[in-house]
């Protein structure tokens, strides 16, 4: 609820720093210390406690996962593994469980959903497979739902929404559609609102689409950003089953 992490990326060469911000304030980010692994395309998810980095480009693919106590500045330690190396993987969570879904593993865009419990240490386990293989899909989760919006299936981009139940097993449901093809979004969520922002299709977008987590339909048009951009993330003090 009080802090949003975001680590790893390209500056220019490949790094390993974690930020952080206060959602509450409005200021330039902090130095949080570092990912175990120097990486790009990572994946993030939290629970209220723990975050967690997963796959990436270092600049072959990993499958490494790392985690943090987001309370506490510091360097990220070692949580367990991937079901395999791969970049462009999609993150989102409850509580309960920290969820990674498809990803690039080439030559081959993954169907592959695992999911880990955040408490715990480990590596990761099946949990089943989205409705196409996809990487560079936007991911945000409520309590109960993670929802995953376009990405790209090469050789072409997507504007499809899938939907899974955190806390059970099995394959993605088609959940609706994006308002524009595309890839390389930001994305975040309350418990009631996921929201979907900029992305390339294949020029950068400026939009803001949103959808209502415990339905299934379209998006519909929220506002734009200041600057069309890709490659941008997003986090929110609401998402997962925090209040």
């Amino acid at each position: 609820r009080i802090r949003g992490l975001f680590g790893g990326g390209n500056s220019p060469s490949i790094s390993d720093v974690i930020d952080f911000v206060t959602f509450v304030t409005t200021a330039n980010a902090t130095d949080f210390g570092n990912l175990s692994v120097a990486r790009v395309n990572v994946a993030g998810t939290s629970s209220d406690t723990r975050g967690l980095f997963a796959a990436g480009q270092t600049p072959g693919d990993s499958d490494v996962i790392d985690y943090v106590t987001i309370a506490s500045a510091g360097n990220a330690s070692d949580f367990g593994n991937l079901q395999t190396g791969k970049h462009g993987v999609s993150g989102c969570g409850s509580q309960t469980r920290g969820i990674f879904a498809g990803g690039y593993d080439a030559p081959v865009n993954l169907d592959v959903i695992d999911y880990v419990t955040i408490a715990t240490i480990g590596n990761a386990a099946d949990f089943g497979n989205l409705t196409t293989g996809r990487r560079n899909a936007r991911a945000c989760s409520s309590h109960t739902r993670g929802i995953f919006g376009g990405g790209n299936a090469g050789p072409a981009k997507v504007n499809t929404i899938d939907f899974i139940t955190i806390a059970t097993t099995g394959n993605a449901t088609n959940f609706g559609d994006l308002i524009t093809v595309q890839e390389n979004g930001g994305a975040c969520s309350s418990l009631l609102r996921g929201v979907f922002a900029g992305g390339n299709s294949p020029s950068y977008l400026n939009t803001i689409e949103f959808v209502t987590m415990e339905t299934t339909g379209d998006a519909v048009d929220f506002g734009d950003l200041l600057f069309a951009r890709q490659s941008n993330g997003g986090s929110s003090n609401g998402h997962g089953g925090l209040a």
